[in-house]
């Protein structure tokens, strides 16, 4: 008699269209998501707060982000679809003639969720901090260089609130401004300024905009007093030198650091972490039985429940977390309290399918194996 094979034809069948299903789906979901973050970063590239260089880096970074924190969403959909095509094909019905059950269609699911809670272990616990603590530091970085990024050729451009704007001919590709039109308010007063060539440049006290062979007037808005100046060079300070530090909120703090503090704000941000490899493993075992077709629900009649689930699932972890940060539970329940929940809803889902009586005896089986 032959030993058992350790992977199935079965198993590659249902393993391979999971993760084709999971490609599918992860790229639509994190498509959606970024594109609809990215556009408040594309805000803050046209107000000059955010450099072009750095638009492409953020958009990576939030990438990785989005799809570690809906990995877990994308599987649970692509194991309901996989499931609910094999029901409608009558793939199950065939699975179940050739003694197969829950076990055996488990075992399929499992083999590609098993490496796909690590994968997403590693991404929540060590890549997403990391992402969010670089790209927030080139945000930062990038606001505290922000005045004069946004100077276009051919346009106005506002800068310091306000009270300085600018208008340039032509930029060489040296960043020398040509034919530079300025418009500085200091107070009640108002100057103007125009110049052949104009150049940034960073001084010990701030950062400045040195001009060359231009004109200035200045005087009061209403009177006839005006003081008209020509010079060879001039300087208009565009920010002083008084950077700030980057402020990194929990998401960038890394999992080494939140496990040596005691503080409970970290302890609440592990949780967070610790349900995205939980949620891909405890969604997967509610997937199997909810994916049982109804007759009358079609193809996919349980994706319905299906996102209702997910989606409850994921604010009581969001609102365990905020009881954990105010102390109103105990961060132990906080941990296992919400996937304790879908533990049992996946049970009761088992049992409604298979009835009480064989979820006992599985259970008995493996208690007293």
């Amino acid at each position: 008699m032959g030993r058992r094979k350790l992977i199935t034809v079965l198993d590659k069948m249902v393993a391979l269209d999971l993760l084709r299903t999971l490609l599918a789906v992860w790229s639509v979901i994190v498509v959606i998501i970024v594109s609809r973050q990215f556009i408040r970063v594309l805000d803050k590239a046209v107000d000059g707060q955010v450099s072009n260089q750095t638009l492409m880096t953020v958009l990576g970074l939030k990438t990785i982000i989005a799809s570690a924190a809906f990995l877990p969403a994308a599987l649970f959909m692509a194991v309901l679809m996989v499931l609910g095509r094999m029901y409608r094909d009558q793939e199950m019905s065939a699975v179940a003639s050739a003694g197969g059950g829950s076990g055996t269609i488990y075992r399929s699911i499992f083999l590609l969720v098993f490496p796909l809670s690590l994968l997403a272990a590693g991404l929540s616990f060590y890549v997403s901090p990391w992402a969010e603590a670089k790209m927030e530091q080139l945000m930062h970085e990038d606001k505290e260089s922000a005045d004069l990024r946004g100077v276009a050729a051919g346009k106005f451009s506002e800068y310091s609130q306000g009270d300085l704007v600018f208008y340039v001919e032509k930029i060489d590709d040296d960043k020398t401004m040509r034919q530079v039109f300025v418009q500085h308010r200091q107070g009640d007063r108002l100057a103007i300024i125009n110049a052949e060539l104009g150049r940034m440049k960073d001084l010990p006290d701030g950062r400045y905009v040195v001009l060359e062979n231009g004109e200035r007037i200045q005087g009061q808005p209403g009177a006839v007093n005006y003081v008209i100046e020509q010079f060879s060079e001039y300087a208009v300070r565009m920010d002083s030198k008084e950077s700030s530090a980057a402020t990194f909120g929990k998401e960038s703090v890394a999992s080494t650091a939140l496990v040596s503090s005691g503080q409970i704000t970290d302890i609440a941000e592990l949780q967070r972490r610790f349900s995205v490899p939980m949620g891909i493993m405890l969604l997967s075992f509610i997937a199997v039985p909810l994916a049982q077709m109804s007759p009358r629900g079609g193809v996919y009649g349980n994706m319905l429940v299906g996102f209702l689930i997910y989606f409850s699932y994921g604010n009581l972890v969001r609102v365990s977390q905020s009881w954990v940060m105010n102390q109103t539970i105990p961060a132990w329940l906080g941990v296992f309290g919400v996937n304790t929940l879908l533990l049992i809803i996946g049970g009761v889902l088992l049992a409604r399918l298979y009835g009480w009586q064989w979820l006992a005896m599985k259970v008995r089986e493996k208690v007293y194996k």
